[in-house]
Order: C-alpha cells, then structure tokens, then sequence
C-alpha cells in the first residue's frame, strides 16, 4: 500500500516507516558530525524513548560521543488491521537496528511507564542484563493521561489557564488555516490532575525505585525537560496549568538533587526552546509564537530541532568538558538561551503584531512549521520515495 498523510486537526492518524528510518539515520548523521559527548554516561535509560527529545536524547548519547548503551521506555503501537502503527514504534525499531550495527544495546520496552509492572521489568533487566546499574536517567514522558495505581482512576491534564480566560489564534495543520481559541480557566480539581500527569511525581516515584532496586550506579545524574518561554507566552503556558505543573518539575528536581547526593548522583531540569513536538502542537495560541520565532531564528541561523538542541545540551551543559554543570540562578540547565537573546525575541514580537488569518503563513514560518509535524511521524523527509508501496506484512514482521 501506498500510505499518504492523514491529519485530523493536529494529529497525524498515519505514519510511514521507511520515513522514521531516514528520520533516524539523519539524526544519526548530525551528530557524529558536530561537537562530541566528551565524558558521557556509559549506560542510560530513558523514559519516553520513542520520540521528540527523548528519541534525540538516545541518538546524541548513543552516536554523540559517549558512546552509550541505552533502555528506552515507551508507550507505542504496531502494524494492525487498525492502521499501519504510530512512529515511535518505528522509531524504537529503527534506532535499535543502527544502534546494534554499531554494536550498542538498544533494549526497548514497549509499555506503560506509569505501570509498577513495568518498572520491575526495566530493573531487572538493569540487573541481570545491563551490567547492573544505570548511570543517568532520562524523564522525557509526554502524555495527557496517568493513572492512580492505587485507585484505578486516570488523571488528565488539560491546558487551561488559572484565574481568567485567555483568547489567542491557533494553528490548524489540517486545514492550513489560523482560528481564534479560548482558554478557559482550569477548576482546583483540573489543576491537581495536570500536576499529577505533567509535574514531578512520576519521575520522582521512577527514581525512588530505582535507588531501591540498586540499579544508579555512584554519580548517576538524572535529567528532565521542561519550557519556560518569553513573557508574551507566559498566560499560555507559565502562568497556567502547564506552568504549575513544570514549577512542580523543577521543584522535584531540586528534591532528588538532594536525595541523590547520598550516592554522588545529581538531578537537574533542562529548559529547552519551543520545538514542534506531538506535545507542543496541542498547546493553544502558542503556534503563532512558534511560527514567528522559527523565521527568526533560522535567518539568524539560530534555529535548533530536538537533536541539535539534544547534543548541545548533553555535550556543552550536563556533560562539560570542564567543570560542573552548567545552569542558571535557578539551577536550571537553559538551552533556550539562543531563542530568548533579546535581539530575537523584539524581532519576533515586530512579527506577531502584523499576523493575522490571512498573512500567517507570509509573517511566520509555517511551511517550517508544518514540515517539521509533518517529519515527526516519518512525512516530508528529503530522499524517500513516498510513492513507493509499502509491505504492510513484513512491517508486521519488525519487533522492538
């Protein structure tokens, strides 16, 4: 079958395989081509391993420079009568098969994270078949749902604001087209639930774990990803749920930074610079922000994807040559800084001011924009022929 783009609003309902292959390859190629991991983590687990900054996150350790050995955990779906399977399940696929050419391990665990099943599975294959221990641990899950374990009950984030209402324009990819949107503001309840999927409780639960299976190794670092923005975003994202939620992040990161000083380990957030992400485009009235610092940035040649973002972080701020860390006041590792220099951020406030549902994809980059979606789920990637017919049953075939 010949499998072509299917996009419902901002969901992509289709991916393409030999696409998330050339993703990866490329991603490969980029970072054996720039600035190396010099004194990198040898063995790492990453939570959300399938795409977006945890995929870039396993490739710039893996062919980055540390040459590291990796577990991914992620929550992905395969070829069925129901449709050809999500990109991240390719994506686990394809990195394991570059990965294992090179003579890495690259052990995928498909999966609920959130599970306790799953947890005891990943540490005892930490203990038996990964050398023992773990030496960094990266929390890159990006979900909308989590489940009390106790209970049974999901809790679910909503992105909403607190205190009043927020009205925007937003991106609809399906449609090429630029709407009016309104954010509601969230009930206490709406909050709480927001914090529980999207805050620092998990991660903290995953760490706990793992210090009592002793599977961290002595110095085991553990990094999570956060966003702050510029204050033109903060009603959107700093100052509503999202916003409670990653203060909640960054709070727990200050808490295992304490609790992992007992074995030499750190643990740090990393703010990053507004991407395109299946996370990011549910945000709304955020896209318009997007679209305006993506033309900025790249006429500056600023612009960073996830992997370029991912090996700067790994081999000029977690890992530095020399030195400790490298972060903020806040102790926050900030590779946002290129997207909020000031020169860039007045250029992208000029170009928000003129944007409307005519000229959005004139001022801002939406062709940019749109082909980076399009590339999270294997599309509009240069050298493959997306007129060639895919075998659906040797897809059926490939296994984690």
């Amino acid at each position: 079958m010949i499998i072509e783009p299917v996009i419902k609003g901002v969901v992509a309902r289709t991916a393409h395989p030999e696409g998330c292959k050339q993703a990866v390859v490329s991603q490969i190629e980029y970072v054996k081509s720039h600035a190396q991991i010099e004194s990198g983590p040898k063995k790492v687990l990453i939570l959300g391993a399938s795409s977006g900054f945890g995929l870039a996150s396993r490739i710039a350790l893996t062919f980055g420079g540390a040459k590291a050995d990796t577990i991914g955990v992620s929550f992905e779906r395969g070829p069925s009568e129901k449709g050809v399977g999500t990109a991240g399940w390719y994506n686990n696929i394809y990195f394991r098969e570059q990965a294992e050419q090179e003579g890495y391990i690259a052990k995928n665990f498909v999966g609920d994270a959130f599970s306790p099943q799953v947890r005891q599975q990943v540490a005892d294959y930490i203990r038996d078949e990964f050398g023992g221990q773990v030496d960094l641990v990266v929390y890159s899950l990006a979900t909308g749902v989590r489940p009390n374990q106790e209970t049974g009950d999901l809790w679910r984030s909503c992105l909403k604001t607190v205190g009043e209402s927020f009205s925007g324009q937003t991106v609809n990819i399906e449609q090429d087209s630029l709407y009016n949107s309104v954010l509601e503001p969230a009930s206490e309840q709406e909050i709480q639930a927001t914090e529980k999927v999207m805050g620092g409780e998990d991660w903290q639960e995953w760490i706990d774990f793992l210090l009592e299976q002793d599977v961290l190794a002595k110095g085991a670092k553990t990094v999570a990803y956060s966003y702050i923005g510029p204050k033109a975003t903060y009603p959107i994202y700093h100052q509503g749920t999202l916003g409670i939620a990653k203060q909640h992040l960054h709070a727990t990161s200050n808490t295992l930074n304490q609790q992992l000083s007992a074995i030499g380990g750190e643990a740090y957030v990393s703010v990053c610079k507004a991407l395109v992400t299946k996370a990011s485009v549910f945000i709304p009235a955020f896209s318009p922000y997007i679209l305006c610092l993506f033309k900025v940035m790249k006429k500056h040649g600023l612009h960073e994807d996830c992997i370029e973002q991912m090996q700067r972080m790994y081999s000029e701020r977690l890992y530095p040559v020399n030195g400790p860390v490298v972060v903020d006041e806040q102790r926050l590792i900030r590779v946002d800084d290129w997207e909020l220099r000031e020169d860039i951020q007045v250029e992208v406030a000029e170009l928000m001011v003129q944007m409307n549902a005519d000229n959005f994809s004139e001022i801002g980059d939406y062709q940019g924009y749109k082909q980076a979606f399009l590339q999270l789920n294997g599309f509009a990637q240069p050298g493959v022929d997306y007129g060639q017919k895919v075998d659906v049953q040797a897809l059926t075939e490939l296994q984690p």
